[in-house]
């Protein structure tokens, strides 16, 4: 049945083949005609098919057992442990608690050892300004605690260290020498000397180095215009590289009203005096100090004013300085104390004699540290601010007599004659010193630029 099958289909398809070579033209409009009927025929039922939309619908729920029921995340993905670092700086009001929750710490543990520790409670409880930081783990545990702070002049810095050691705490205090950097900043003036620091991150002991430094040159607190510049290159003193004080200034240029001023630190040998220089050679310092007090505002100068406890205008045959009480009071140039004690509506009093007929008054201390006839240097603090004899608060009185008539004491600082020049023995460092120190007040400038860009 197979063969015969084959055979007709065979017959077939000779019969199809001879009629397509004799009436191709016919076969052709077949085929057409055949495929736009079929295309049509689809076209309507795709037509007529029902909205998706409008299908039942069914929710399969399948339960699935999770790749990870017996297992934690960790464990599928592996994390490694880190730690977390964060610095911060003490304040007299701190606890325990406050102290690691600025640090990030969340342990309690941690926290009651604190509270309990002899050695934190000596060194970093309530001490403000001491610089701080903690290493934690990535959940906030304690794993150490440093505390680092300058407790005197001898080079030296004092280090807290805590530590866990499993579930328990340990404390030591180190001691370590203090490594000296060297920054370089500098600032706009907009208002104020203090103002233009402070928005350039300059510390204030930097800052009122710069005006000690110029104050024969420039009077911070009536001659300073705005845009007005400056620049400084000063030393920072660093405890495991992170600087706990700034030190000296070693150079600094000041452009106050069309004018430029340099300073520069020079010592010749380790065991010389050193002084601030033009970087030309000549000595900043004078016969006498601008103030007897490290720079401060002047509370009331030298002229007519309304006498707060005599209710009159009279003349102030002085200068004020407003400060506060126990700040050190120091003589403005060599010579010898002529009285000390207590005075009329002076207060507690310090006469010092100079060369020349030139005496300089010093009233209502809260402490005299010299005696009558004793010599004394320029800068030596012979006694502290108070409130003492007619004061209705805590200031420094100074006067400045010449043959017993009164001075303005800032002309009479400022019109002294300067100290001798650099010797010729040590010109050479002194001039490698001064061309460094061009180059570095210059990057300075730079820097002060670009911050003010």
């Amino acid at each position: 049945m197979n063969n015969g099958l084959t055979s007709a289909s065979l017959a077939l398809l000779d019969r199809l083949s001879r009629i397509a070579q004799n009436h191709p033209k016919r076969i052709t409009a077949a085929i057409a005609t055949l495929l736009l009927t079929g295309g049509g025929g689809a076209f309507a039922v795709a037509s007529l098919a029902p909205d998706p939309a409008d299908l039942p619908r069914s929710t399969v729920e399948y339960a699935v057992e999770s790749l990870a029921s017996d297992q934690s995340l960790p464990a599928l993905v592996e994390i490694p442990s880190y730690s977390l670092y964060r610095s911060d700086q003490t304040r007299s009001s701190d606890t325990a608690e406050a102290i690691l929750q600025r640090l990030g710490v969340a342990d309690p543990a941690a926290a009651a050892f604190l509270r309990s520790d002899g050695q934190v409670r000596q060194t970093l409880l309530g001490r403000s300004g001491r610089s701080v930081s903690a290493e934690t783990t990535d959940d906030h545990r304690l794993i150490s605690l440093t505390a680092r702070w300058v407790q005197d002049d001898s080079g030296n810095f004092r280090r807290l260290v805590v530590q866990r050691k499993g579930n328990e705490f340990t404390s030591r205090v180190e001691t370590a020498p203090l490594t000296v950097g060297t920054r370089l900043a500098g600032g706009i003036i907009r208002s104020s000397l203090f103002a233009a620091t402070d928005a350039s991150n300059i510390p204030d002991a930097v800052a009122t180095q710069i005006a000690e430094v110029f104050a024969s040159n420039i009077d911070f607190h009536r001659a300073l215009r705005k845009d007005d510049r400056f620049s400084v290159v000063y030393e920072t003193l660093e405890a495991d590289g992170e600087p706990l004080r700034s030190g000296r200034v070693l150079s600094a240029e000041f452009h106050n009203n069309g004018k430029t001023h340099d300073a520069v630190w020079f010592q010749d040998t380790p065991a010389s005096k050193g002084a601030y220089y033009t970087l030309d050679g000549e000595s900043m310092r004078r016969a006498y100090l601008t103030s007897p007090v490290e720079f401060s505002r002047i509370s009331s100068g030298f002229k007519m004013r309304f006498h707060p406890i005599l209710q009159k205008w009279r003349a102030h045959l002085g200068t004020d300085f407003a400060a506060p009480t126990g700040t050190a009071v120091r003589t403005v140039g060599d010579g010898t104390v002529d009285f000390a004690g207590v005075q009329n509506g002076y207060g507690n009093v310090i006469y010092v004699k100079h060369r020349n007929q030139h005496v300089t008054v010093y009233a209502h201390l809260s402490r005299i540290d010299v005696r009558k006839g004793q010599s004394v240097e320029q800068g030596q603090t012979i006694g502290a601010v108070g409130a003492t004899g007619w004061a209705t608060g805590p200031h420094l009185h100074f006067e400045f007599r010449v043959d017993g008539q009164h001075q303005d004491p800032m002309v009479i600082a400022q019109q002294s004659e300067a100290a001798t020049p650099v010797s010729a023995a040590s010109r050479a460092a002194f001039n490698r010193l001064a061309s460094n120190m061009r180059i570095q007040l210059s990057a300075a400038a730079q820097v002060q630029q670009a911050s003010a860009q």
